[in-house]
């Protein structure tokens, strides 16, 4: 089942260039190539190490920078940085990096003549550009004094990797050569969320950054081939080999990710697996002992596919399907890559159409990443998709809880990429009745507007990442199908969210954020139709015109009750009394900011029922307005007993 199909406009404005031979994204970027701290947010493929060259080469020429250090999470990536000509297109310099100084060659990341390589580096005066992996990034600044980055930029691919927290190396040397030289740095990422909810940045540093930011919706709807995404999930009971070929399809060139070995999903055997799927598709002609592909003759109809395991263990046969794959050229020359952690961010096969992802993924990070590897424009697709296969709990087993997270998650993830990859609709207060919306904007009554430039900065910059935290969030996950009174959520669970995420905001700016994500997820999850110069928006199964918005209407809406509809429609009715059952027996700390909003509601429903509501209710929101009365009396006699 697809959560997620959308469609695109292909009118190539992504892929279009200006006279300096910059496409939009990199262009964006540029214009603020000044900036001492850049971090810059756009999707795979949007053209991030060009734009880096581009700014790069600016710094050096007319800035007075005198080196630039480019570092990327794994060997592999540094090919995105070669030798670049970028005179031939309009622009007023190449990027020409020395071989001496691409430490992003085989061997230890942290060996001897790598760091050494990296000193001398810096020690050459003559010496611009240098491309290395973070860890010898971490290695060679074990032995540098900061003041050593003075006049240098300091540029990070794939910035999630970075972390505040104090065990994070490559976050603490940032940090320490941010306070302690002039370095520039320019921070480039896909996404600026972790998935495991430690920030990237502490607040004061984050601050010092200018973001450019660059979403999904631009890049794709300015393809010229592409025309459509789907992102949908698929059920399996028992072992995943067993229902691998029900969706993977080897006419469509497909990248298959097998579970981590330490998941549940895992048979524990990755090499069984890779050979038990290569068994379900077909015989294994022969292994090129050259290159390393795999020729399989597929049961369906004897077709010979060509095959890529990157789950092998062995280094050298692992380096020469690498190899293989990094100078591919054809559409002819792959159909199916098989890998575990590799594949992922920084790959590059634009023929790629279905990325195949077995098993719950922790980091919203990831998924992204793995999106990406199917969403580059190429001539021979129109339609790229992304697949979860996830394990639908056994109705008897006790692991039944970590199962239904699970699900949730990678469900509630697959909404959150459905609002990555829309339109971005612009919220505004709506003043009076005459007050009209632009095209592109949504009029509201009683929306806040940000106060200060910090909140404009988050929900220009930061929404979507904060609604993956928030989204991800254990006790947002007890409360999304509808145990918890939607205004809690968004009143109460959401804020303490955003407090903990930013402590630097004021009781009125988190305010301001929090209705801003709760307007955002809603309007984004809601179905919006027009009837002639009207526009309306499904909220709570009925329609309201969007002229009438209020935002005490929206805070009354579960902004997440999509992914609960979602199962309640795809698993067995055994299964999903069990996922009930589970939900409604956990509960969260109920406090007086919760009770105080329940509090008009119970007096109503007593009003309307004539008697309490009941603890034993099917119904669980009455459930939790009984518990909220439990919960003031035992307040009270606290109250009561104190006083004595």
């Amino acid at each position: 089942m697809d959560i997620v199909n959308v469609q695109y406009k292909q009118t190539g404005q992504s892929k279009s260039t200006n006279p300096l031979g910059m496409r939009e994204m990199q262009e964006r970027a540029f214009e603020y190539r000044d900036a001492q701290y850049l971090l810059i947010k756009s999707p795979p493929a949007s053209g991030k190490s060009r734009a880096l060259m581009f700014i790069g080469l600016d710094k050096l020429v007319n800035q007075g920078i005198k080196k630039v250090i480019v570092s990327v999470p794994e060997r592999a990536i540094g090919s995105s940085f070669a030798k670049t000509n970028l005179k031939d297109f309009g622009f007023f310099a190449n990027w020409e990096p020395k071989d001496k100084y691409n430490l992003c060659t085989p061997g230890s990341d942290g060996s001897k003549s790598k760091v050494q390589s990296f000193h001398d580096f810096m020690n050459e005066d003559d010496e611009q550009l240098l491309i290395c992996t973070h860890a010898t990034l971490r290695f060679a600044c074990e032995e540098l004094d900061e003041k050593t980055f003075d006049n240098t930029v300091l540029a990070i691919d794939e910035f999630h990797h970075v972390s505040a927290d104090a065990e994070n190396r490559l976050g603490d040397l940032l940090r320490d050569i941010m306070r302690k030289s002039t370095a520039h740095i320019v921070a480039m990422t896909g996404s600026f969320f972790r998935g495991d909810s430690v920030p990237i940045l502490l607040p004061e540093d984050e601050e010092k950054f200018t973001k450019v930011t660059y979403n999904y919706y631009e890049q794709l709807n300015g393809y010229e081939y592409l025309k459509s995404l789907g992102i949908g999930y698929h059920f399996y009971q028992g072992r995943y080999t067993n229902a691998i070929m029900e969706i993977l399809n080897t006419d469509q060139k497909t990248i298959l990710h097998i579970p981590n070995v330490n998941s549940g999903e895992s048979t524990k055997d990755k090499h069984n697996e890779v050979d038990f799927i290569l068994d379900a598709i077909g015989s294994v002609v022969k292994q090129d002992a050259d290159t390393g592909v795999i020729y399989v003759k597929r049961h369906l109809d004897g077709k010979t596919i060509k095959v890529a395991d990157l789950v092998e263990d062995n280094q050298k046969e692992r380096d020469k399907i690498v190899n293989y794959l990094r100078e591919m050229e054809s559409l002819d020359d792959m159909d199916l890559i098989i890998a575990l952690g590799m594949a992922k961010e920084g790959f590059d096969w634009p023929y790629c159409e279905h990325a195949l992802t077995v098993g719950y993924r922790g980091s919203l990070t990831e998924i992204i990443q793995i999106i990406g590897r199917a969403t580059r424009d190429s001539d021979n697709k129109t339609h790229a998709q992304f697949t979860n296969l996830i394990a639908q709990p056994d109705a008897t087993d006790d692991l039944v809880k970590l199962s239904v997270n699970n699900m949730l998650k990678a469900i509630t993830a697959s909404l959150l990429m459905e609002q990555v990859l829309a339109p971005n609709w612009k919220f505004k207060t709506k003043v009076d009745e005459y007050d009209e919306a632009k095209p592109g904007e949504i009029k509201i009554r009683g929306l806040k507007e940000p106060s200060s430039k910090r909140v404009k900065d988050i929900l220009e910059s930061d929404l979507n990442d904060l609604k993956a935290i928030i989204l991800q969030d254990n006790t947002m996950l007890k409360a999304m199908p509808g145990n918890v009174d939607p205004e809690v959520i968004n009143k109460v669970l959401i804020p303490k969210i955003i407090k903990i995420k930013y402590p630097d905001l004021s009781d009125k700016e988190v305010e301001e954020v929090r209705q801003h994500v709760v307007v955002d997820s809603v309007i984004k999850n809601g179905e919006i139709k027009e009837a002639g110069d009207k526009r309306f928006i499904r909220m709570a199964g009925s329609f309201v015109d969007i002229d009438d918005i209020h935002i005490d209407l929206i805070d009354r809406i579960n902004p997440f009750q999509k992914a609960f509809e979602i199962l309640s429609k795809s698993v067995t009715t055994k299964v999903l009394k069990v996922i009930q059952d589970h939900i409604e027996a956990t509960r969260i700390i109920m406090d007086f900011e919760e009770a105080k909003i329940l509090w008009p509601k119970i007096q109503e429903f007593i009003k309307m029922y004539n008697k309490e509501p009941n603890l034993k209710s099917n119904d669980p929101l009455e459930k939790r307005m009984a518990e909220c009365i439990i919960y003031l009396k035992e307040e009270k006699r606290k109250r009561t007993e104190a006083n004595g």
